[in-house]
């Protein structure tokens, strides 16, 4: 038989960390997804320079998911679906835009911070997409 030991105030303190940790978070994919927004033909420069097909296409979905997905994470509605999305696009852009193994070594080490920057953002928004967003959202989970 399992003891619980969890109490009002450790709730109350994972619940703030939560929202801490969502508007984080939510700093980093809502400036980016309106920059690129307001900036559409260099999103799509950008993205063309690397060889992505559909690049209005892509800019689209990146603008999508970073400011709009952003957002819904920063308010804590649907979440775990949010993060989700989120992880799986972080992942794809760090491989699309970092992949610093196939860079010249005076660009391939700045990439290479870059590309474990992202996974890492990614295994964060995992944790949210595991355990929620906590109380101080409109999830309430």
């Amino acid at each position: 038989m399992a003891i619980t030991t969890t109490t009002t105030a450790h709730n109350a303190a994972q619940d703030t960390l939560a929202l801490i940790g969502r508007v984080l978070i939510a700093l980093l994919f809502v400036p980016a997804g309106f920059g690129k927004f307001t900036g559409f033909a260099g999103t799509v420069g950008y993205i063309s320079s690397v060889g992505a097909p559909l690049p209005q296409v892509a800019a689209v979905i990146a603008i999508v998911v970073e400011l709009g997905l952003g957002l819904l994470l920063l308010v804590g509605f649907k979440t775990r679906l949010s993060a989700i999305v989120l992880a799986i696009f972080t992942v794809a852009a760090a491989v699309m835009f970092h992949n610093y193994w196939g860079m010249p070594a005076d660009k391939a080490f700045v990439n290479q911070l870059m590309f474990f920057k992202n996974i890492a953002i990614a295994g964060g928004l995992l944790a949210f997409a595991a355990f929620g967003a906590g109380r101080f959202s409109i999830d309430k989970k």
